[in-house]
């Protein structure tokens, strides 16, 4: 946006009378309202893919969602039910969407062999390990990057993570894409801290305290090699106000009643409300953060409990973005660090499993009613059409409408977005 502002004095009006503007418009809108030129929204809507991020943090277990395995020894006490996909059953737990699988990807092939929380989150989040010397962005931060708008006053990434067990596992991180394209990270309520100017301080006031800032940022980075990574800095401050701006959107009684009422109560149904709030005004990635499904202990207990919450929220996510005409552009994702082994232990639990578990794909280019991979009947291998995690991150950009192969570049390194030799599993792309 003001990036390449050269310093001259005219300039420098020019700037000023842009920030003066900018705030003064900041100070009467809302992120919905911004984007409520009917134009702009059908621009959005034929532009710009957005993803909608389910994380089931501590692993939910394939056996009792999307690869039930009824009838062996240690499958477990819930049937498989039919779907509205001939052939396609999942477990009773999830009788919504039994009913909307016609829309849904599900790929049951993933061996991403890593089965410690922090390693596997990780891993989830990026597709890939870092390297020595560099630090990969997640798909957030990728997202971000490709399709969030210059002129956008909203925010281009947020993530909900107000349970306490296991957040700082799975943190959101830009990596090399620097500040520009990190996190709005909500751990503590479903409204960004501080995103309200104080009252003690005047609107006159805070633009100046911006443009003193900007100066001292300006002055600091000449002659140094760091006009890189402040420029990022810089970027992320330039947007601030329109951020602050956006309050509303996380406002949920801003919708009306029998919309709420549709989401449920729940922190979860909540916070995928928002998203989708979120997600229509232009953010390019939601990650709503579910925990805790680490169940080494009374796993069907703690299934029983969680699935079908799970179930509801997935099933009014798909319902209602199809209604707004936001299906073909908001992917939602269900994905977790890793699943649930198929033994069960002596606490009647499922431990750590990372070589045969399952994911899903809704909306973007996804193939709904597809299924891709096959564990073996005690659900302990795969069989068919193993994934890894280079492999479901290439897919997923590619239905994303990102081309996977794209390099990135360290200066004058080239990074690539996958990792090389990736393929994307082209038969699940519709």
């Amino acid at each position: 946006m003001l990036k390449n502002f050269c310093g001259s004095p005219e300039h420098s009006v020019n700037r000023r009378a842009f920030l003066g503007s900018t705030l003064g418009t900041a100070a009467a809108m809302t992120g919905l309202n911004a984007l409520a030129e009917p134009a702009l929204a059908a621009e959005l809507k034929k532009t710009q893919k957005r993803v909608i991020l389910l994380w089931l943090a501590g692993g939910a277990s394939q056996l009792e969602t999307f690869d039930p395995k009824p009838g062996a020894a240690t499958g477990g006490p819930f049937r498989a039910i039919p779907t509205d996909v001939p052939g396609t059953h999942i477990s009773e737990l999830m009788p919504q969407m039994a009913k909307r699988m016609k829309n849904t990807l599900v790929i049951r092939g993933l061996n991403t062999k890593i089965a410690d929380h922090g390693g596997a989150a990780k891993i989830m989040m990026r597709g890939r390990r870092d390297e020595a010397g560099i630090r990969y962005p997640d798909l957030g931060a990728v997202m971000a990057r490709e399709m969030a708008r210059a002129d956008s006053q909203v925010p281009d990434y947020v993530t909900f993570y107000t349970q306490t067990e296991g957040r700082g596992m799975a943190p959101g991180d830009p990596g090399f894409l620097g500040a520009r394209f990190g996190p709005m990270e909500l751990t503590t309520n479903n409204t960004p801290d501080f995103i309200r100017k104080l009252e003690s301080v005047s609107v006159l006031d805070h633009k100046e305290r911006a443009d003193l800032r900007d100066l001292l940022s300006k002055q600091f980075v000449k002659g140094r090699s760091l006009g890189e990574t402040l420029g990022s800095h810089n970027e992320a401050y330039e947007r601030v106000r329109g951020i602050m701006a956006s309050e509303k959107l996380f406002d949920i009684n801003q919708e009306p009643e029998k919309v709420r009422d549709r989401y449920g109560k729940s922190q979860f149904g909540q916070q995928a409300l928002i998203a989708r709030r979120l997600v229509e005004a232009g953010v390019p990635f939601v990650r709503v953060g579910r925990a805790w499904w680490d169940s080494h202990g009374q796993n069907f207990e703690t299934h029983a409990e969680m699935v079908p919450e799970l179930d509801h929220v997935m099933t009014t996510l798909i319902d209602d973005l199809k209604e707004r005409g936001l299906s073909n552009d908001v992917m939602i994702v269900t994905l977790a660090e890793f699943g649930r082994t198929p033994t069960i232990n002596a606490s009647l639990g499922r431990d750590h499993f990372a070589s045969a578990w399952s994911m899903t794909m809704t909306g973007g280019k996804a193939k709904g009613g597809a299924v891709w991979g096959k564990s073996d009947p005690k659900g302990a291998t795969i069989v068919d059409q193993e994934v890894n995690a280079s492999s479901l991150f290439a897919t997923i950009y590619s239905a994303l409408g990102i081309n996977p192969h794209k390099n990135y570049y360290l200066g004058s390194r080239p990074v690539p977005l996958v990792n090389p030799g990736t393929e994307v599993i082209e038969d699940v792309i519709a």
